[in-house]
């Protein structure tokens, strides 16, 4: 709606409106009133450029106001103002090469030392890192805007603790400032230094509430509906919106557990319209929302490649994300189109592991021989860094064996995908000794790394459960899951649901029944305190435990007690009812009816009439829980018929007419 002014009030209206930040309201102002008289003023210009800058988030609204500046210097065609602002403009616009070019035209000596930052942070954005050194150490090395580059240039090296240096240097000349935070939790982050990470942001987020309430933070969290804060300079000092992305991407790499936090901070962050939002949130609110909404979660990261503005990671993690979804045409497709961004945004390990996966749906066996190539030289590669670092700690050169450990980790995070890929090809195949064989010979390496303890215990469970069970895979399958549930007894529900549940399986099978009984209370106790603190919130742990003991039963043809447990375990309905949970319960009822069919089980009437009842509830609180995941781009997302209601009332019509009834 155009804000109507009265006589008089125009000027002192729309500097009112600049002064309290809100940018497009007064160039919506200037833009009207300008239209209307037909006249370009300068003033009029120069203050729409103003707010066009202070209001943009993306390249494509920088860029606009760019067009505002080149109007400008059409009119002053010696104004130096206006050549820099437009040289910035075109900076934020990501037009590196116009940006450079319109520095060059810069002439006052007032904007030397600003040009040349400018001209710097140009050249390491380009990571032409040796010009933007030379340019750097033209400001001269005490100033605290040099300090700040000299630590910009570090990180960009991979030299992060030497970086947090430099920024801690910066603090001390300018003070606290919410960026240099920033950029300190920014080198943890990179460190894997989790916890000094999320300190630093926590103290950013708290300077950011308590020096300015008005932002919201956290407000949207609460179900509270609040206005957008539009894209401020005040909001652009306080860091808050980097602070919060950087805090969501350290809960989403620490695991699938600390989702939902990741996706806590995006919304705690101030509240902006969806095109007010900067490429970063995007991408984090595609990525950690995925599992939830994979078709939106597509739809931002293609459109943020399309529109040319993309987090340097969008497009690995796009190719890596169809990879995870199945769909390797796609995937392929995509690299051939995009020969410029595979070889900008992905190193060449990353290019052959893609490659390799894609090869897995046509060709496995030549797939698997690819990985097994990679694997060899990584091997070689952790051996030799192992050497390294036994040589450093001999001679005690720290600076050396800080640089090796480095490697090792960085090879090791390589090579433990390679060998879960590996693995996934005979998982497929259900050849489970052989996915034990390719984890056994790795064992030097993964045996302190969660990922591959993680697997190692689910193929050595699935073992038991296969034809060539072995007594004491059971037993060997719980010593590898108790460490990883043990690092979160203090919160037990951060540990997948099926971890716990196989961990109280292969508690059960070797007679160790108090250890079972023990866990399933403990996540019965946090269950409760959760559902006490909030009550709206699904958690289906402990009905997932439930239901895996019960299909546990159904397998071994105790169906009266198996069935029983499994409808014991969703109750209430309303909360324990979902697309997982209804996987386990079909395939209990499944297995029922075939052995029923088969004249192999009998049941006492009472427990089929509870069957009845039961999935006549399911039918009830089904209608809107998909009954199966689908693939999210395809029409058969939108199939009536992929309800819990429909399968509910499909297995309750089979089992009437095994019960004989007409």
């Amino acid at each position: 709606m155009i804000r109507v002014l009265k006589q008089g009030e125009y000027t002192s209206t729309v500097y009112k409106l600049i002064a309290d930040g809100d940018y497009k309201e007064a160039a919506n102002i200037l833009e009207t009133e300008m239209k209307r008289s037909g006249q370009e003023s300068r003033a009029a210009l120069s203050l729409i450029a103003t707010c066009k800058y202070h209001m943009a988030a993306v390249p494509e609204q920088f860029e606009s106001a760019a067009g505002v500046y080149y109007r400008l210097i059409q009119l002053c065609p010696d104004n130096d103002d206006y050549k820099f602002d437009l040289a910035m403009c075109l900076y934020k616009a990501c037009k590196y090469d116009e940006a450079m070019k319109a520095s060059f035209s810069v002439q006052s000596s007032k904007f030397a030392g600003r040009v040349q930052q400018l001209q710097a942070a140009i050249k390491y954005m380009e990571d032409d890192l040796p010009a933007a050194k030379s340019l750097i150490e033209k400001q001269g090395e005490d100033s605290c805007e040099a300090v700040v580059n000299q630590g910009c240039i570090l990180y960009k090296e991979g030299y992060y603790s030497e970086a947090i240096a430099k920024f801690q240097q910066a603090i001390q000349l300018e003070g606290v400032k919410a960026h240099l935070s920033y950029n300190i939790a920014l080198c943890y982050f990179n460190m894997k230094q989790y916890s000094h990470a999320l300190k630093n942001i926590a103290e950013i987020i708290e300077r950011g509430i308590k020096d300015h309430p008005e932002l919201s933070v956290g407000l949207a969290t609460e179900g509270i509906d609040v206005r957008s804060v539009g894209n401020t300079a005040i909001l652009h000092e306080t860091s808050l919106v980097e602070a919060f992305n950087l805090k969501a991407a350290v809960e989403y790499n620490m695991g699938p557990a600390n989702i939902d936090t990741a996706a806590e901070a995006l919304t705690d962050m101030p509240p902006r319209a969806e095109e007010e939002l900067d490429p970063v949130t995007l991408h984090n609110s595609a990525l950690i929302n995925m599992e939830e909404d994979p078709s939106e979660g597509f739809e931002k990261l293609q459109h943020l490649l399309a529109s040319g503005v993309a987090p340097p990671m969008t497009f690995a993690n796009l190719i890596v994300l169809y990879l995870k979804f199945g769909y390797f045409s796609l995937a392929a497709d995509t690299l051939a189109e995009n020969p410029d961004l595979v070889n900008k945004f992905m190193d060449r390990f990353q290019q052959e592991f893609v490659q390799a996966v894609i090869m897995v749906e046509q060709s496995p066996d030549e797939a698997y021989k690819r990985l097994e190539q990679m694997a060899s030289r990584q091997t070689d590669n952790l051996r030799k860094y192992l050497k390294t670092i036994q040589e450093a700690q001999k001679s005690d050169d720290k600076h050396a064996l800080k640089k090796a450990v480095h490697a090792y980790d960085e090879e090791l995070d390589r090579f433990i995908p390679v060998l879960m890929q590996q693995a996934k090809i005979y998982w497929d195949k259900e050849n489970y000794d052989q996915v034990e064989k390719i984890f056994r010979k790795s064992v030097e390496f993964g045996n302190e790394n969660d990922t591959w303890k993680l697997n190692v215990a689910h193929v050595l469970f699935m073992q038991e459960n296969g034809q060539n069970s072995s007594p004491h895979k059971y037993k060997e399958a719980a010593g590898f899951y108790e460490p990883i549930v043990k690092k979160e007894n203090q919160s037990i529900l951060n540990v997948e649901a099926v971890v716990l549940a196989n961990l109280c399986v292969s508690y059960i099978m070797t007679s160790q029944n108090e250890e079972a009984e023990e866990l399933m209370r403990q996540i019965e106790k946090e269950e409760e305190q959760l559902a006490y603190e909030f009550p709206e919130k699904k958690v289906y742990h402990l009905c997932i435990v439930n239901l895996v003991i019960g299909t546990l039963y159904c397998s071994k043809g105790n169906y009266e007690f198996g069935i029983a447990r499994v409808i014991k375990s969703l109750e209430p309905f309303q909360k324990k009812l979902g697309t997982d949970t209804w996987f386990y319960v079909k395939r209990c009822f499944l297995s029922l009816l075939e052995a029923m069919s088969k004249q192999l089980a009998l049941l006492p009437d009472n427990i089929l009439f509870e069957a009845l009842d039961f999935l006549e509830i399911c039918e009830q609180f089904g209608r809107e829980i998909k009954a199966r995941d689908v693939d999210p781009l395809s029409t058969e997302a939108r199939d009536a018929r992929n309800t819990v209601a429909f399968e509910s009332r499909q297995l309750k019509c089979q089992l009437l007419r095994l019960m004989g009834w007409p």
